[in-house]
């Protein structure tokens, strides 16, 4: 299956899917491999190559991998929102509201979603340098960014979560990864999307966000 989108649609109607997922359809590994060699085409610093995608569709390490996830999001963590942060997720009625019907749609679903997906990268970035971190995510961001538009435009739907992050070490021994020299980036759920209609998102608007030639 694939979509008919302009580049300005696929761009622009991308969105976190976490209620219209499928969770009766299982996702075709064709697709799966079709979407990473897409991802593998976005830039990479240095042109090492770093990153890895971890897919997830086996019914018992599928269980496994959706109770790390419910535990996770049960730990926590993260810095509080501040002010500005808070402003701009209520600038729009409602939105805040449909995000978390949304996530405790998936919350509850988890195990049902199809595949996951968790990219990953070769290097930490704990207790980095903000230049070394700038080069580990930028090379791991695109590439994920990537895989989500390729996703898009053949009718699966992606949300980014970092579910992962309270139990990532947990999750890289049940994955068999080695985590003192991977990182997980993401926690990525992946399914045929219910219905195709996606619309851009509302935002803050532009004079906001765009700075020229100083702050």
């Amino acid at each position: 299956m694939s979509l008919e989108l302009t580049p300005d649609e696929l761009l622009s109607t991308t969105r976190a899917v976490r209620r219209r997922l499928d969770l009766t359809r299982p996702v075709p590994r064709r697709l799966i491999e079709e979407c990473v060699d897409l991802a593998t085409q976005a830039p990479t610093g240095r042109n090492r190559q770093r990153w890895h995608f971890l897919v997830v569709t086996g019914g018992a390490q599928r269980r496994a991998v959706a109770d790390l996830f419910r535990r996770a999001v049960a730990a926590g963590g993260g810095k509080p929102q501040n002010k500005r942060d808070l402003r701009r997720m209520y600038a729009h009625p409602d939105s805040m509201e449909r995000i978390a019907d949304g996530f405790q749609h998936l919350y509850d679903n988890i195990h049902r979603v199809p595949a996951f997906v968790i990219p990953a990268v070769e290097g930490r970035t704990d207790r980095a340098s903000v230049l070394d971190q700038s080069m580990t995510w930028g090379s791991i961001l695109p590439a994920v960014w990537s895989f989500m538009l390729a996703a898009r435009a053949r009718g699966l739907g992606t949300v980014w979560t970092t579910a992962q992050g309270p139990l990532e070490r947990e999750l890289a021994t049940v994955l068999g990864v080695p985590y003192d020299e991977v990182m997980l980036a993401a926690f990525i759920p992946l399914a045929f999307t219910v219905g195709t209609d996606f619309r851009p998102a509302r935002r803050v608007p532009r004079e906001e966000v765009l700075h020229w030639d100083r702050w």
